[in-house]
């Protein structure tokens, strides 16, 4: 059994960590770090966890030796503290934005402020285990991709790793209201969040870059905040090479994804979720993908779905968490999801 510590604990991908960690069998939760709520009981911030855990919230300071710290700090913070908890933990679990990308003037573009540890950021891995499962497997430095970027990623891999695609891709993002966080201002109070479908990335929205890197293709991305709490969904719109039809797609998805563990192709002739929608997957690790095909225009569509605080954050990181350890990937993290809800 190892020893981990949250810090970022109060927040939702924080409590989301603490959910899936406090039940897992190999771990124990030794540190939940809160500057907001030192000394604080954890489950009076997420209820959820009332009769699952007696924690308190301690301070950075206060932090008990661990084997594994997970970093669910706001962006821009975890560059500036990295030293610190590397000097604390054997691994180092990376949530927040800071570590996504490999190139300092990149994310410069993106993020408008240099970045404070440039020299730490080909030290991490990405912590997407469906492309870099054997990099994982002996990482302590690892960077968990953002939830609308993990999404349209997957969509989109079997595509482009066979070639099947022109090289640039269109991709419009939609996400839950979780997604700005806990502290998040006045643009996401129930009053004007509710009813509401914000375009609040018309371009360049930050996860594009990390969809770029890791397909190594020219990604664009909009994105929209819909009146959801959970959820992510990212539709892709690219061309066809010439010979590519609806049956070699079909392929590639099935041949690329059917061993995966938290991946599934749901592109069916009908019903009600012959296509990925967020709503079933919610609580869960899964990531579910799709496609749709106009051969005649050889236009090709491809969607992914996925909960931003599961697959898209916490769980994806825990079952990073399982490869470095060597444990089964799924432990932990067998939760199907809801329906209805």
């Amino acid at each position: 059994m190892i020893r981990v510590a949250v810090v970022g604990a109060a927040g939702y991908i924080g409590g989301e960590l603490l959910r899936l960690l406090i039940s897992h069998p190999e771990v124990e939760v030794v540190g939940a770090v809160s500057s907001r709520f030192p000394g604080k009981r954890v489950d009076g911030v997420h209820p959820n966890l009332r009769s699952a855990t007696d924690l308190l919230f301690c301070s950075a300071d206060d932090t008990p030796e661990c084997d594994t710290v997970f970093l669910a700090t706001p962006h821009r913070a975890a560059m500036t503290q990295i030293d610190r908890w590397i000097g604390h933990a054997k691994q180092v679990i990376d949530l927040t934005a800071d570590f996504r990308l490999d190139d300092p003037e990149v994310y410069q573009r993106y993020y408008g402020n240099a970045h404070a540890a440039p020299h730490l950021l080909h030290d991490f891995v990405p912590g997407l285990p469906e492309l870099y499962r054997e990099s994982l497997s002996d990482a302590d430095l690892i960077s968990v991709p953002g939830c609308m970027a993990a999404a349209g990623v997957l969509a989109l891999y079997p595509l482009v790793a066979q070639g099947m695609v022109e090289p640039t891709a269109q991709f419009d993002a939609r996400t839950g209201s979780s997604g700005s966080g806990a502290t998040a201002g006045d643009a996401n109070l129930h009053a004007e969040r509710s009813g509401a479908m914000r375009v609040f990335a018309p371009t360049r929205h930050r996860h594009e870059a990390e969809i770029s890197r890791h397909l190594g293709i020219s990604a664009a991305m909009t994105a929209t905040g819909v009146e959801a709490v959970r959820g992510v969904q990212t539709i892709c719109h690219v061309t066809m090479r010439p010979g590519v039809n609806k049956s070699a797609v079909r392929r590639a998805f099935r041949e690329q994804y059917q061993n995966e563990p938290f991946v599934r192709v749901v592109a069916h002739q009908r019903g009600t979720f012959r296509f990925p929608e967020p709503k079933i997957l919610l609580g869960s690790n899964f990531c579910d993908v799709g496609f749709a095909i106009d051969e005649d225009a050889g236009r090709l569509v491809t969607i992914g779905a996925l909960d931003n605080l599961v697959k898209g954050g916490a769980g994806n990181a825990v079952q990073c968490l399982n490869i470095r350890m060597g444990w089964p990937e799924t432990l932990g993290l067998s939760f199907p999801g809801l329906h209805p809800i």
